[in-house]
């Protein structure tokens, strides 16, 4: 009898331990289970942000805008494009927008002085201006300087616009002067003048005559190197979603944004 009972005694004690050792291993995988549920969460962007771009960017940036909203199905992005310095007029004048990007850095400068933009810009691609001219090219332009010929109509940007200053400094460093038949608030009132044939050339980005197709002729100049343009992007302060805002400049600032841009003529920064 008492060996029985030490052997049943010992068999008691290694079945404890055996649980004991079970209850150990169970405690170790919740965790690690837990973890891994962390790990994949994500986050969902909903909401509106109205972006207000240059001129020059319109066919890019509804592309990339288009993009966007197919990636995040809960998000819509509005589009308002003018001249970069309208734009800043309409944003200091209380505008609501989202996210500024200008055609230059002198009109985001602006924004940065008046303590509207959110942080910094980032700079994100560079244009160039080319003479357009329509198919026929009646007034045989091959130059910059065919420009200020006697009898030639040629549009441009006013001053205070971006591709306006370009050509001001363009004219400066080459000593040409124009002498423009009218002066547009935007790029694309420019090449609007060009294609429509109201002009027998217009000053504009080589992206515009890229996007134009064959409604129009590109003649590239040398002298265009004289006043390269660099594109910034920025979240405006009074954004009521900065989340999206700042999303939808991860999109353009991108490899797939780069693309886009590259693609319709824009070099980089």
């Amino acid at each position: 009898m008492k060996i029985a009972c030490k052997n049943i005694t010992i068999l008691l004690a290694i079945g404890a331990l055996a649980a004991g050792l079970a209850g150990c291993g169970g405690g170790n995988a919740a965790p690690a289970a837990t973890g891994t549920t962390r790990s994949t969460e994500s986050t969902t962007l909903s909401g509106t942000v109205t972006v207000f771009a240059a001129a020059s960017l319109k066919s890019t940036f509804t592309k990339i805008a288009a993009d966007f909203e197919a990636a995040n199905p809960g998000t819509k992005v509005t589009l308002n494009f003018a001249g970069s310095s309208d734009l800043v007029t309409q944003i200091t004048q209380g505008a609501p927008a989202d996210v500024f990007a200008s055609a230059d850095t002198k009109n985001m400068t602006k924004l940065i002085d008046a303590k509207l933009i959110d942080g910094t810009s980032t700079n994100f691609a560079t244009n160039v201006l080319q003479i357009a001219v329509p198919p026929s090219n009646p007034a045989s332009i091959s130059s910059f300087a065919d420009l200020s010929k006697p009898g030639v109509n040629v549009v441009v940007c006013a001053p205070e616009v971006p591709c306006g200053s370009a050509t001001e400094t363009i004219q400066m460093a080459t000593g040409t002067t124009l002498t423009p038949v009218s002066e547009e608030s935007s790029v694309s009132d420019v090449l609007g003048k060009v294609t429509s044939q109201e002009a027998d050339a217009g000053l504009v980005y080589v992206s515009d005559v890229k996007t134009a197709g064959d409604k129009v002729k590109g003649i590239p100049f040398t002298e265009s190197d004289n006043a390269v343009n660099t594109y910034p992007v920025a979240t405006v302060g009074a954004t009521q979603n900065k989340e999206v805002a700042q999303a939808f400049i991860a999109a353009v600032t991108g490899a797939a944004g780069k693309k886009v841009l590259t693609d319709a003529g824009f070099g980089t920064p």
